[in-house]
């Protein structure tokens, strides 16, 4: 499969959803691929501009190489070609010896996504250099960072995590120096708990930089983030009840105020009992939003690194999903 121009993935992303999918795994750490198959199924059946993987919530840094590149090959082959795949990239999750030894491993995951079947890159916000940098080069380092991805000359999304996320927080000059990259799309905002900061990043793109695209990563926000200037959606709480969130972008992208309205409060709800501390549970509360719906199997929601989460967390996602119409709350799953 050959990647596409950085013209033609905007305009495939253009008003998409992109769901940043989970990896099903059993209570052993290994890849469930019978739950794979059932959830890829799923997922072509919704209204999805495309899917990332090796993202944050596909847990791409922790997973062995051998490990993402059947993630890919699974999605590439049950996916459909009509649909964008993009790829994570990034260095060490615990960090790395050195600059270098970072890119190496972005790179390395860039080689791997191109040779099978990715047609863009998500580039991973590059938290360990800040232990890397020396007093008052970290901008400097991340922006060699995305020059060598950009050097491939592939499709390239950047990844705008807040440092109250555990990102890094890029100035106005940085980002300026990003966009002006050829191979960048548009940029990835997740803030999680700041309006602020995603208001500024937005409103330099609608004054500087209109030919990108804003991707709002904001899970927590995210009606109020098309409102303020989201021209798509690469987010992990698409990777279940996937319609309702595109319906709301619609009504949204199509000026169904009233419609818009009422979407966004489910969606708003949902993520209430999603993305709530300890945040890194959400990717078993995704998996577990999967089981309520009937997609896998309460055995294929298991997270090595994620922390362990209370049964009644469980029994409130199946309640709110019953109480926003996601499923008859008699067939909410018990176990």
């Amino acid at each position: 499969m050959k990647p596409l121009t950085v013209d033609e993935c905007g305009r495939r992303l253009w008003h998409g959803l992109i769901p940043a999918v989970p990896v099903p795994m059993t209570s052993s750490g290994q890849i469930d691929s019978a739950a794979q198959e059932k959830y890829i199924a799923y997922l072509r059946q919704q209204p999805i501009a495309g899917v990332a993987l090796w993202a944050h919530t596909g847990r791409g840094l922790h997973l062995s190489r051998d490990q993402r590149v059947q993630v890919l090959k699974d999605w590439v082959e049950g996916l459909g070609a009509d649909k964008l795949i993009i790829a994570g990239v990034g260095g060490p999750h615990a960090g790395a010896a050195s600059f270098q030894a970072y890119v190496d491993s972005a790179l390395e995951m860039a080689d791997d996504a191109l040779r099978h079947g990715a047609n863009a890159f998500l580039a991973y916000a590059p938290s360990p250099l800040r232990k890397i940098a020396g007093e008052g080069e970290l901008e400097k380092l991340v922006l060699d960072y995305h020059q060598q991805l950009a050097a491939l000359h592939e499709p390239v999304i950047l990844f705008y995590l807040y440092e109250a996320a555990g990102g890094i927080s890029y100035s106005r000059e940085l980002l300026r120096r990003l966009f002006a990259l050829p191979e960048v799309v548009g940029i990835k905002l997740a803030t999680l708990d700041s309006v602020m900061t995603y208001q500024s990043v937005a409103n330099l793109i609608a004054e500087e930089y209109p030919e990108k695209l804003l991707i709002t990563g904001e899970d927590r926000f995210l009606g109020y983030s098309l409102m303020a200037g989201g021209q798509a959606a690469l987010i992990g709480m698409g990777a279940a009840c996937t319609e309702l969130q595109y319906n709301m972008m619609d009504a949204y992208f199509g000026g169904h105020a009233v419609e818009f309205l009422d979407l966004s409060g489910a969606v708003d709800r949902l993520s209430q009992v999603l993305f709530i501390p300890p945040m890194e549970g959400y990717i078993r509360r995704m998996l577990w939003t999967l089981v309520h719906l009937g997609v896998i199997g309460r055995e294929s929601t298991h997270d090595p690194w994620g922390p362990e989460l209370p049964e009644s967390e469980f029994e409130n996602i199946g309640r709110t999903l019953a109480a926003i119409g996601e499923l008859d709350s008699s067939n909410s799953a018990k176990d």
